[in-house]
């Protein structure tokens, strides 16, 4: 018997067993007799075309390059990942912290398909990066950061290299004099965001942009104030600039502005953001973390901390055309990346209560933590009141959580106890990036790849139940008996396959089967 995570659905029968008077049941999984849950996994939804329900990559974490840090940021170009973060090492997978290391100073690239560290790309980078990304003609890879050097020549804080050889491109060097923190580019216009108040002797407020060919700064300069510029997304059409972070006005606005806005990618000036009405977070103790862009919509998440200065943790997806809310996951606890693939954003973070959206509960006295989750990219219903104190979205939207929840831990690095911090990826895979030192309780430091059904070892079977499957067996009356059952969780797959067979020994005399999907938070009988 194979079990289920996802809806709530009851299996109660009767069936006529003749020759017998209690019974005697086979449990099998996917088609495997055995009488134990066999671990295959099938992480095909019922309905891949239903938007609660489309298809994701599996849950099965491949053995990947790993580091001895944090990492912070990650960008694919092709079959590789760069990674950009805070570390000195890397080392291949399996191997024990502190043995078969290489020397990779906070930046480094690896093999998406084998997931092999790139023995030709190796910068000196002499401080953290923050922000790793692409131009749309993947000739470039930019940086983000608190570095002041790059291969022993000066580079304050932002650096480009060429994508075909690795190279740093000579002449990008604009001299920011603090923090980057985000980064995004046209094949033409670099922009930047961060903590920084000058780009040399002009001054600028969290905000700059670049020509690409030379370095040199640009006009564009929208002023955000109150605090720093942490998220940047560019429109499909590369004419607006989503803007994301703890500033409390921008271009003199606190709505849309605190927190959250849209400005025009040549002149700077605003533009409508409907959501920021009613997502709010910036100041000292809440902001926007991280965004993303596909053809229709914005996607941002959210941290706050204490009962100040904002109102959202979660995630949430906009429209271009105005900011207008397409749904807001009131699901608690800090979000730090999302990326969006084939109708699901995967997100990094470390969710506790999505209860407002039909999800997981929150536990008490610990709670329970989930690092990487996803969820629909369309809105299927709306939120409820949270019941903690927290904002209240109650009428909005929201898109559906999804049955993929890979175990990842907190690791210690950086003090924060938090595991993953960046989440990016292709068609063919999903890569977590960040402090964790487990995955799917295996030793995996830093950096995963979760891939999609086809290039899946298929490993995450059910989970609930050990080396037996309990079932009830009662009987009322002569050659009929009832079985019941509780259903099964899995960590990729929502709906769970059941049969029951007369006799163990011989898998023989299939009496029933059936397909049925529970919550792991809410299992069924």
């Amino acid at each position: 018997m194979k079990g289920s995570n996802g809806s709530t659905q009851r299996r109660v029968m009767w069936r006529r067993l003749l020759g017998a008077t209690t019974g005697v049941l086979l449990v099998v999984a996917g088609g495997t007799t055995s009488m134990q849950p066999a671990a295959r996994a099938d992480w095909a939804p019922q309905d891949a075309t239903d938007p609660a329900t489309p298809a994701t990559v599996t849950a099965d974490a491949l053995p990947t390059a790993q580091i001895d840090g944090v990492v912070w940021s990650q960008a694919v170009v092709g079959n590789r990942v760069y990674v950009g973060g805070s570390f000195a090492n890397a080392r291949p997978a399996g191997a024990a912290p502190g043995t078969n290391q290489v020397a990779r100073s906070n930046l480094m690239a690896y093999d998406i398909d084998t997931g092999i560290l790139v023995d030709s790309f190796a910068p000196t980078v002499n401080g953290q990066v923050r922000s790793v990304t692409v131009s749309p003609d993947q000739s470039r890879i930019y940086i983000g950061g608190s570095f002041t050097s790059v291969n022993g020549q000066t580079r304050n804080r932002i650096a480009a290299f060429d994508a075909a050889t690795g190279a740093l491109v000579a002449g990008f060097a604009p001299p920011v004099n603090y923090d980057v923190l985000s980064v995004v580019a046209t094949n033409s216009t670099v922009y930047a965001g961060g903590d920084f108040q000058s780009v040399g002797t002009h001054d600028r407020g969290y905000l700059a942009a670049f020509n690409a060919s030379n370095g040199a700064l640009l006009d564009w300069a929208p002023q955000a104030a109150g605090g720093k510029v942490s998220a940047l997304a560019l429109s499909p059409d590369a004419t607006k600039v989503a803007v994301g972070g703890q500033f409390t006005t921008l271009n003199g606005s606190a709505n849309p502005g605190y927190g959250l806005g849209m400005v025009d990618a040549v002149t700077g000036a605003s533009l409508p953001m409907a959501i920021n009405s009613v997502v709010r977070d910036g100041g000292d103790a809440a902001g926007i973390t991280t965004l993303s862009s596909d053809g229709v919509n914005v996607y941002g998440g959210a941290y706050r901390f204490g009962g100040s200065g904002g109102n959202f943790e979660g995630s949430f997806a906009a429209s271009w055309n105005g900011g207008t809310a397409s749904w807001i996951n009131d699901c608690h606890g800090d979000t730090y990346s999302v990326y969006h693939r084939s109708g699901a954003l995967y997100v990094a973070g470390h969710s506790h209560y999505c209860g407002t959206i039909d999800g997981f509960p929150q536990t008490t006295p610990n709670w329970t933590i989930y690092r990487g989750i996803a969820f629909g990219t369309q809105a299927t219903g709306l939120d409820m009141r949270d019941p903690y104190g927290y904002g209240n979205f109650a009428g909005q939207p929201h898109s559906s959580l999804l049955t993929w929840f890979p175990l990842i831990n907190a690791g210690t690095y950086t003090g924060q106890n938090q595991g993953p911090w960046s989440v990016a990826g292709n068609a063919n895979y999903v890569v977590y990036g960040g402090e964790f030192t487990k995955v799917n309780n295996k030793a995996q430091q830093g950096l995963v790849r979760f891939p999609a059904p086809a290039r899946s070892p298929k490993s995450q079977g059910p989970t609930l139940f050990g080396t037996t499957y309990p079932l009830n067996v009662s009987s009322t009356e002569a050659g009929k008996v009832r079985v019941n059952w509780r259903t099964n969780q899995d960590i990729d797959n929502g709906y769970l396959s059941y049969k029951v067979y007369r006799d163990v020994q011989s898998n023989a005399g299939l009496v029933y089967q059936t397909s049925a999907r529970a919550d792991f938070w809410a299992p069924y009988t």
